[in-house]
């Protein structure tokens, strides 16, 4: 039985293995999730494989288009596999917690530039910043 994790490499072209279905998995299952966290994620299934099988797997499925790298100022590289949209974020400025925020618009590039040098613009990328709720109604250390 194939898998959907095992089609999504077929058919990016890409050779199906235990670290990329494990990384594609992990992404899947902790969106934004940094490298750390993912090799965390892959160990539990897969206790064996090494840093750089899982950093390799995610350089490949970025480069495939099958998962997205984020890296918010200040923040390390965060992973996702909301790829087939050009959806922005929203990111704390206190614990660092990171969602999704749909276009404006409703379709990519979702702004238009004020002045487009003569670039055939397709995505647009824009990082809201503030407090989560978590954040917001926490008591201010006095």
């Amino acid at each position: 039985m194939t898998t959907d994790a095992e089609q999504l490499l077929r058919g990016a072209g890409l050779r199906v293995t235990r670290p990329r279905l494990a990384v594609l998995d992990a992404v899947h299952a902790h969106p934004h999730a940094d490298t750390e966290s993912i090799i965390g994620a892959v160990r539990r299934g897969l206790p064996d494989v090494s840093h750089q099988a899982v950093y390799d797997s995610l350089h490949t499925l970025t480069a495939a288009g099958l998962v997205r790298r984020i890296q918010p100022s200040g923040s390390v590289a965060r992973y996702e596999s909301r790829v087939d949209d050009n959806h922005h974020h929203v990111v704390c400025r206190s614990c660092g917690a990171i969602a999704d925020v749909d276009c404006a618009v409703g379709h990519a590039p979702c702004l238009t530039a004020s002045d487009d040098s003569g670039f055939r613009i397709d995505e647009a990328e824009v990082i809201y910043w503030g407090l989560c709720p978590a954040c917001s109604t926490a008591p201010t250390p006095k």
